[in-house]
C-alpha cells in the first residue's frame, strides 16, 4: 500500500479553503474540505489514477478532481504520493 503525503503548502490550501467558504456557510465549508482530504486515500491502493496535469506534462505529476478543485500529486516512489497542493480550478495553476 502507498503512503499519501501532504505538503505543508496542501494542508495551506486547505486551511484556505475552509476560512474562505466558512464566511458563507460553517456546515458547507466543513463538508468541503472532508471531501477534499479523503479524495486522496484512493492513491494507496491505485496511485496511478489521476490524469497527467495537462501544464506539466509529467507522468509522475497527476492530478485528481473533486467538485472545482484539483488535488495536484506528484508519484515520488512506488510506497510515496505527495499531495503539492490543492487548487480551484478557475485559476491558473502557478509555481509547481
Amino acid at each position: 500500500m502507498v503512503k499519501v503525503i501532504w505538503s505543508e503548502q496542501a494542508i495551506d490550501d486547505l486551511t484556505n479553503i475552509a476560512n474562505y467558504n466558512s464566511r458563507f456557510s460553517e456546515n458547507y465549508s466543513s463538508s468541503l474540505v472532508n471531501k477534499l482530504f479523503k479524495k486522496p486515500n484512493i492513491l494507496k491502493t491505485m496511485p496511478k489514477i489521476g490524469r497527467v496535469v495537462p501544464e506539466k506534462k509529467d507522468d509522475s505529476i497527476r492530478e485528481l478532481i473533486e467538485g472545482n478543485y484539483r488535488l495536484i500529486c506528484q508519484i515520488s516512489s512506488e510506497e510515496r504520493v505527495d499531495i503539492l497542493t490543492v487548487h480551484h480550478s478557475s485559476t491558473p495553476l502557478i509555481n509547481l
